[in-house]
């Protein structure tokens, strides 16, 4: 049964959304696509009962300050490092998410970076002669392939441990470090070391979350424990890593090579140093590019819905650790 109070809560979307979803919660609520730079948002923040976000609106205490009827804040993503939390909760503002969304489209990520490392290829667009058909075939040799290689993971959470999976079932050695306790039978396969010994692997995966401790966790230690001819990969935060720690270790292994799918800051400012490497390969934070995990994540609303509703929803978000 409907609440009426909540009846026609006014919900503010800012970011893209899943045109099904935004559907469900016009049935739902007075919702409006609204982008931050648009002046009716400012006019209609006051108002509003609920946010619906992704990653770029920063939820702040003065943000919160110009929401005064504000009630739910939902991330259509998993991270959560563009909100206080802390300062939604003490202002009774209930915080969602979606943990499990992205999941397996970051992993197919980080499998298409590996295959990209370990495989080239070049596609034929015209006929050609045997002896530039052999010689085309030579020059993309591979000379390693994935089955036998290490994969060190940092952090197995949700990401970490479905990676692990799946590249336990090609026939990579997985091991891993992460600051809890994992129970084994748990694990996917991987085997816990030392943290050191995670850098020492052929391939390196980073997937830690995003607490504030976690602040260039990875930086010229931790280069200085990887092999030359490593492939190092982070599709988790930017922050976690030390670019110019990692542009040097680059710069320094030419046989090396860097996948990095997340940024400090987004976007890339002119002079960053990662831009311009040969060996580093850079995308736009396209991890959860997907249509099928931007669906799951656009469906956050529903646990606005619920929250709005006084109900408790599926999936409250927790306040970070330090």
């Amino acid at each position: 049964m409907q609440d009426s109070t909540t009846d026609r809560a006014l919900v503010l979307v800012t970011e893209s959304l899943d045109n099904e979803s935004f559907a469900w919660l016009e049935k739902h609520c007075d919702a409006r696509r609204v982008r931050l730079d648009d002046p009716a948002f400012e006019a209609l923040l006051p108002g509003a009962q609920g946010l619906v976000v992704r990653t770029y609106t920063q939820v702040d205490q003065t943000l919160l300050e110009r929401a005064s009827a504000l009630r739910v804040i939902g991330r259509a993503g998993v991270g959560l490092d563009n909100i206080d939390v802390a300062a939604c909760r003490a202002r009774g503002v209930e915080v969602v998410h979606t943990p499990d969304a992205n999941t397996q489209a970051v992993v197919e990520l980080v499998l298409a970076y590996m295959l990209d490392a370990v495989r080239p290829r070049e596609y034929l667009t015209q006929a050609l002669p045997r002896d530039a058909w052999e010689q085309l075939r030579k020059g993309l040799i591979a000379p390693r392939q994935l089955h036998g290689l290490t994969l060190g993971i940092l952090g197995l959470g949700r990401v970490g441990k479905r990676l692990a999976r799946v590249a336990d079932a090609i026939g990579m050695h997985v091991v891993f470090h992460d600051l809890l306790q994992i129970p084994q039978g748990t694990c996917n396969g991987a085997v816990p070391v030392a943290r050191e010994a995670v850098f020492a692997a052929d391939v390196v995966s980073i997937h830690v979350d995003g607490r504030r401790s976690n602040r260039h966790i990875v930086g010229a230690t931790e280069f200085a424990c990887m092999k030359p001819d490593a492939l190092f990969i982070n599709a988790s935060r930017g922050f976690v890593v030390d670019a110019n720690a990692l542009a040097a270790w680059l710069s320094a292994n030419p046989s090396a090579l860097a996948y990095c799918d997340v940024h400090e800051p987004e976007p890339m400012p002119p002079g960053h140093p990662l831009l311009g490497l040969a060996n580093a390969k850079l995308t736009p934070h396209i991890g959860a590019a997907t249509r099928d995990a931007h669906r799951a994540m656009s469906w956050v609303v529903k646990d606005v819905w619920r929250a709005l509703q006084g109900e408790a929803p599926e999936h409250p978000a927790s306040l970070p650790p330090d």
